[in-house]
């Protein structure tokens, strides 16, 4: 098996020169997808303006963001700035959607910063037009901690709704088969118990999420260089339960591409986003990829080895001395 990575994309400055000039996107370009499905922009999701045009007279039903928390352009940001540019897209959400829509968000919790910012976050929804449906975790096989604190191996996802949306309960069933006997009731003046009333034999995903494999390096969909990627299975669960086919997704925060993914294998519609033009490239690299081969990412390799077959290696071909580079700038 070949070995031959990206490291981090968003702390490696020298690598991400390489790359900008291999991007299709510049700030507020959008690209149209061939097949006519899909939008992959290079936006702003705090700038109104910019995510209507990408939108347009689409009206996504569904919006499954994953911001990034607190690090921006390789520098920090208190909670409040981060609260306040929240604010921003989480409003620009609501204008660009339909009446009836869901909007999911992963966020963290950081357990050495008072939790934030998750407290913070949910206090700022209750200003907005939702109603908190679930608070949803999601279990990594692998975490981080100490000798003196419990190893922290969850991810949070916070569940809204505004109007009344669409809610597939089928969706929810599991590959893990029911093992436990009890729940007994009086149905029709007989007692019974759970696995004769039960819809299926496997249990229902609920809002604890043991059965999704956490993305290292040897699946195939891995997309390395992106830090925290999701996997397709948990988007494909949300995207399953809450639209249609057919329907429109929305993710302002692109990153590894998994949301367009996903929407691409489950026949929805998604215009996703992101201000760095390498995700926005990785997003439309990764669907074309998928398109041709099937593949869902690159096992242990990424997205550029055409324009440069191990990033190690200096190459007389990917010089960028020419290009314009475009600044990171900050999102909040």
């Amino acid at each position: 098996m070949k070995n031959n990575p990206l490291p981090r994309l968003d702390d490696d400055a020298e690598l991400r020169k390489r790359l900008l000039p291999f991007c299709r996107l510049q700030r507020g370009e959008i690209w149209n997808d061939p097949k006519g499905r899909h939008r992959i922009g290079c936006n702003d999701a705090a700038d109104s303006e910019q995510i209507q045009n990408l939108v347009a007279d689409a009206r996504p039903t569904l919006a499954i963001h994953d911001p990034p928390y607190n690090l921006v352009a390789f520098d920090l940001r208190s909670i409040d700035e981060f609260i306040g540019w929240c604010r921003k897209w989480v409003r620009i959400t609501t204008e660009v959607t339909a009446s009836d829509a869901s909007l999911y968000v992963w966020l963290g919790a950081d357990q050495n910063d008072g939790f934030q910012p998750l407290p913070d976050f949910m206090l700022m929804m209750r200003d907005e037009p939702y109603k908190s449906r679930s608070f949803i975790t999601m279990r990594n096989q692998r975490g981080y901690g100490t000798q003196k604190n419990w190893m922290a191996v969850r991810q949070e996802l916070l569940y809204y709704t505004k109007g009344n949306p669409v809610f597939n309960v089928d969706a929810e069933y599991t590959d893990i088969p029911k093992i436990l006997r009890g729940y007994y009731k009086e149905v029709n003046g007989r007692r019974t118990e759970n696995f004769e009333r039960s819809k299926s034999d496997n249990i229902r995903a609920g809002n604890v999420w043991v059965d999704i494999q956490q993305v290292f390096y040897r699946m195939d969909e891995n997309v390395s260089g992106c830090y925290a990627q999701k996997p397709l299975k948990c988007i494909e669960r949300i995207i399953a339960a809450s639209s249609n086919p057919g329907d429109v997704v929305i993710d302002f925060f692109a990153h590894s591409g998994t949301t367009l993914i996903a929407a691409e294998k489950l026949d929805r519609r998604c215009i996703t986003t992101d201000i760095d033009p390498i995700y926005a490239e990785i997003c439309i690299r990764r669907l074309e990829r998928f398109r041709k081969s099937g593949h869902e990412g690159w096992q242990n390799g990424h997205p550029f080895e055409s324009e440069i077959p191990s990033f190690t290696e200096s190459a007389e071909d990917t010089s960028h001395d020419q290009a314009a580079v475009v600044p990171q700038k900050l999102l909040f």
